[in-house]
């Protein structure tokens, strides 16, 4: 893709990020003080819709990642402020990303991809379901709903970005934790926020595979 599109995508990608705060504290009840800043919202947006456009854009899977990603954008905002992940937002990630994998697989004449996407999910759901049930776990299951619908796109790229979407945020969380820890922003049971780490994962592990 060319760099004026990756520009491009990218602003709309800052249109959405700016976008994400609102419509976020729509589904959520947020505390004074608790919602994100807009314009660093619009930064991250710019950074996931060009950062996507320059990795996937020869992608039939382009027009599926970007839509699923600026209702990632949401549901970090309502992860960030009010740990929450709404299941209306959480089920247009897994609705839409389904139906547009299967668009895109129709159009590639490709349905193994198709399948994969399906195996991703599943395996992404039962993953996260047992990490879940473990004593002392941290995980909500709306994480496990939201990694079962990040793992539909995640197997629809292949079998490496799956296994790097699925290691990357517990790297990510792990690293987040220990930094707010360091900075004495947080206690050791103070709870905090997975789905950011499980969203940023899956762009990573789309970005780089």
């Amino acid at each position: 893709m060319s760099a004026l599109l990756v520009t491009g995508v990218a602003l709309l990608g800052a249109a959405a990020g700016w976008a994400a705060v609102p419509v976020g504290r729509s589904f959520v009840t947020v505390p004074a003080g608790g919602a994100p800043r807009r314009s660093a919202f619009a930064l991250i947006g710019a950074v996931v819709f060009g950062g996507l456009a320059a990795a996937r854009g020869g992608e039939p899977a382009l027009p599926v990642l970007l839509p699923v990603a600026a209702a990632g954008l949401v549901l970090a905002v309502t992860d960030v402020a009010a740990l929450r992940l709404p299941d209306p937002l959480v089920g247009v990630v897994a609705l839409g990303g389904g139906l547009g994998l299967a668009a895109a697989t129709a159009a590639t004449g490709e349905p193994r991809r198709l399948a994969v996407a399906v195996a991703g999910a599943a395996l992404s759901f039962i993953g996260y379901a047992l990490l879940a049930l473990l004593p002392r776990a941290r995980l909500g299951f709306g994480d496990v709903k939201l990694a079962a619908a990040l793992g539909l796109p995640l197997g629809w790229l292949g079998w490496p970005a799956l296994r790097l979407g699925l290691l990357l945020p517990h790297v990510l969380a792990g690293a987040a934790v220990l930094v707010m820890l360091a900075a004495g922003r947080v206690r050791r049971d103070t709870p905090v926020p997975f789905g950011p780490a499980l969203l940023g994962g899956a762009w990573l592990a789309a970005v780089l595979t």
